[in-house]
């Protein structure tokens, strides 16, 4: 693996787009390893065809982000929980 990646800040603006609230601040739990951090420490590759974010822990894929001209795709399967603060 090489580290031709950014830092998961970059999924600011692409799921500020999709979200109402900043979601680099939610803490997720990765499923593979358990490692919980903050989406703002993933690591992101990209951008394409789309974004790829990977735990710092063990490199498992934890989000995936396809944007579309008329819609968006967004793959969580490789976390546990994401834990967004509302307030």
């Amino acid at each position: 693996m090489t580290a031709d990646y950014v830092d998961g800040n970059a999924l600011a603006g692409p799921l500020g787009e999709i979200f109402a609230v900043d979601v680099s601040a939610a803490v997720g739990r990765c499923a593979s390893c358990g490692l919980a951090g903050p989406v703002a420490s993933l690591r992101v590759y990209g951008p394409d065809p789309g974004l790829v974010a990977r735990c710092p822990g063990c490199e498992e894929v934890v989000l995936r982000l396809v944007r579309g001209p008329d819609a968006a795709w967004l793959d969580l399967r490789g976390a546990v929980s994401l834990r967004i603060p509302l307030g």
